[in-house]
């Protein structure tokens, strides 16, 4: 058989990942992909998980061999495991319609509309560049300072990737354990308003679980469109909420039923994956506690190469905790910067309050416990500190979850926030 244009129109239109059959450092999934003895991905192990994304890059690397036969028989392993994987049944379409005449591109032999193809065609080109990276390894998100020792769990998704990362807090440090194919916003990122269909950018964490029947019995029929379940996050957050952005019902959520998977940009905004990833993730989610960090895209840095900026942070806040337990006020006013807001109090109104409370105590004692600490996408001079925080004084005690925003001013870290969290 000739070499058809479908191959010509995988390598234009899909592989501008440069994917080719030598490539070996893929992984799809939870589960890392590589094959034994004859395999189109070279040595190093099976693939006899048969994940459907596995499947659908052996399918795909095939294609680009001009190995049809066997790219029918592993879409139609695909198909077999995920009836409703409509990216699946477009490339056996094209890959039957071959057999008869040249494709000139993908979905050729479909007759749905146009729109609907284009963005079958962005989701095989976003699974073949996401799967084209390399794993992280010992490499860890810039933005994952610190874990709290509870959080057991951190979500990273790099939107550019359309990839939603898990981490594991490893005695403080993150660790790489999986990693999973998400839909966005259908109109991108930087989540402004209430439905402008975009995905936000920031530091968030779950604050509820909503699972099938629940959604069922709140929504009816549209809980379809969240398949198996959702967890909630806190969307707009403090900062959003600074910065003039609102809109809510930002979750992570699953996928019709009547399907596999979404195009990379297909929702209204939330973080969608296919319902079994979603399963697996809620093996992972701590109600409260897990951050869900959404970039742009992904700075990975050394394991340990953020621990000059983590104690000079640390540093900051321990200062902060001892100047307020001290009860020198204005030292304590320090560690505010001249831009800090509190809902409607500015700086002047904070240091008004705090001169007026601090002067009728004898002694105060600070205990700060369970410290998270992340920098903020896209503002590598903006941390997110998150801590318990046990307040006792000569007339009042109290225990609260608090939550402030640090900036780099001038060399040194103040708060521009701060807050329950």
């Amino acid at each position: 058989m000739k070499r058809p244009l479908l191959v010509c129109a995988l390598t234009a239109a899909i592989t501008a990942a440069a994917l080719t059959p030598s490539s070996t450092t893929l992984a799809l999934g939870n589960r890392p992909l590589s094959s034994g003895t004859g395999s189109l991905l070279g040595p190093g192990g099976g693939s006899a998980l048969g994940a459907p994304e596995a499947l659908l890059a052996q399918t795909l690397l095939a294609i680009a061999s001009s190995q049809f036969d066997i790219a029918l028989t592993e879409i139609d392993k695909v198909l077999q495991q995920n009836p409703n994987f409509r990216l699946a049944h477009l490339i056996k379409g094209d890959l039957l319609m071959a057999r008869a005449r040249p494709i000139s591109s993908i979905g050729s032999a479909s007759d749905a509309p146009m729109e609907r193809i284009a963005d079958l065609r962005d989701e095989a080109r976003a699974r073949l560049i996401r799967h084209k990276q390399e794993r992280p390894g010992n490499r860890v998100p810039r933005a994952l300072l610190q874990l709290d020792p509870a959080q057991k769990y951190a979500f990273v998704v790099d939107t550019s990737k359309y990839t939603l990362y898990v981490f594991e807090n490893d005695k403080g440090t993150p660790r790489y354990i999986a990693d999973y194919y998400t839909t966005i916003g259908r109109n991108g990122i930087e989540k402004l308003r209430e439905g402008d269909k975009k995905t936000p950018l920031g530091v968030y964490h779950v604050t509820g679980n909503l699972p099938r029947d629940q959604l069922t019995r709140t929504y009816g029929t549209q809980s379809a469109l969240y398949g198996d379940g959702a967890f909630p996050i806190n969307y707009p957050n403090e900062w959003d909420r600074r910065r003039g952005r609102n809109g809510h019902g930002i979750w992570l959520h699953g996928v019709p039923f009547d399907t596999y998977s979404r195009p990379p940009r297909a929702s209204d905004g939330c973080v969608a994956l296919t319902n079994e990833d979603l399963q697996a993730i809620s093996k992972h989610v701590q109600v409260g506690l897990t951050p869900v960090i959404i970039a742009q895209e992904v700075e990975w840095v050394e394991a340990g190469s953020a621990k000059t900026t983590r104690n000079a942070l640390q540093q900051s806040i321990e200062m902060w905790r001892q100047d307020w337990e001290s009860r020198n006020t204005e030292q304590y006013l320090q560690h505010y910067s001249t831009n800090f807001a509190s809902g409607k109090q500015d700086l002047a109104a904070w240091a008004a309050q705090k001169r007026s409370v601090n002067a009728g105590k004898s002694w105060i004692k600070i205990k700060v416990d369970k410290v998270s600490m992340f920098l903020y996408p896209g503002d590598e001079n903006l941390a997110v500190v998150t801590f318990e925080q046990d307040y006792a004084s000569s007339n009042i005690s109290n225990k609260m979850r608090k939550r402030q925003y640090w900036q780099l001013e001038k060399g040194g870290w103040r708060i521009v926030h701060e807050g329950a969290a």
